[in-house]
């Protein structure tokens, strides 16, 4: 599908981005980590390499997301983008794995500092990372993209990473200049910190993103206010027997029971369910589709106390 909507085209345009600067963050720390004999900075190379093929997930995802309902996916393809989200996550978790392994071992080994120039590209992608972060984030937000904010989050698992990695080195060299040997395992410790952080972070995406998979809907009346105030104002909606607002991401999809005079024809009932769709589509810019059944209104019955006198 044709991306048309610039802030979509923007979305898009960010996540190439953020795949190119993983590939040479990812490439820079392993290369400097390496020559700089920095296991801190080695470690955030390989949860950097990680946020590679997270980036490709999200794009993918993101291409997916934007497909428009067809007869095989009539709600849309809006979950492809958690799969996304998903898929990132697991990375996270593997990567915070090796990183507490790679620094775990590094504890059995005798301690040597690294070179200076292992601080500086940690700094470097701190920079880097906290820039995209805020960027992924903004945009994030604007789009409603939970892919593009769970890729916000692993940036900033990656400002942490960094400078954790950063403190651990600056900290062993300087323990190496004063000659204080505890002082120049800090390399390690600091790669175990970032385990943690970035094994936190992984939880809570996945977390977020399953629950939405599972279709979670809003349940709360004080969510669900402003969908019913809209329904009731359209003319012939006696009552709302029942509402689901159904989150996939991106957008959300209604379901929705109305009650209507019992005595009108069935095309009036038609052109009443019309009218809600139209509103609710036109009212709130995530409601992407409303599946409305019209049941006949008996004052009688119980309807959830969402008559129109109960509106306010």
């Amino acid at each position: 599908m044709q991306v048309t909507n610039p802030l979509e085209r923007r979305g898009s345009m960010i996540s190439y981005l953020n795949a190119i600067l993983n590939v040479l963050l990812a490439v820079a720390k392993g290369v400097v980590g390496v020559l700089a004999h920095s296991e801190a900075l080695i470690a955030d190379a390989v949860h950097s390499a990680s946020d590679l093929v997270g980036s490709v997930a999200v794009i993918v995802g993101l291409r997916i997301a934007r497909k428009p309902p067809d007869e095989d996916h009539p709600y849309g393809h809006g979950k492809a983008e958690l799969i996304a989200s998903i898929c990132v996550s697991v990375l996270l978790i593997a990567a915070s794995i090796e990183v507490f392994y790679s620094s775990t071992v590094s504890f059995l080994h005798s301690p040597r500092a690294p070179e200076w120039i292992a601080a500086v590209m940690a700094f470097v992608a701190v920079v880097v990372k906290e820039v995209l972060y805020r960027y992924n984030v903004k945009l994030g937000k604007r789009l409603r993209s939970k892919s593009l904010l769970a890729q916000a989050s692993d940036h900033r698992a990656d400002v942490y990473s960094s400078l954790a990695a950063l403190i651990g080195i600056v900290l062993a060299v300087v323990g190496e200049r004063l000659g204080i040997r505890w002082l120049m395992y800090t390399d390690a410790a600091a790669g175990v910190f970032v385990a943690a952080l970035v094994l936190k972070m992984a939880i809570e995406i996945a977390k977020d993103a399953l629950e939405i998979l599972m279709d979670r809907v809003v349940l709360s009346e004080e969510a669900l206010q402003p969908y019913c105030r809209e329904v009731m104002r359209v003319q012939g909606v006696r009552a709302i027997d029942e509402i689901r607002v159904r989150d996939h991401g991106q957008y959300v999809i209604v379901d929705i029971e109305i009650a209507v005079d019992a005595n009108i024809t069935v095309l009036a009932g038609h052109d009443i369910a019309a009218a809600v769709r139209d509103r609710l589509r036109e009212k709130f810019d995530r409601v992407q589709d409303v599946f409305v059944h019209v049941n006949p209104y008996d004052p009688r019955e119980q309807h959830h106390g969402r008559e129109r006198g109960h509106q306010g």
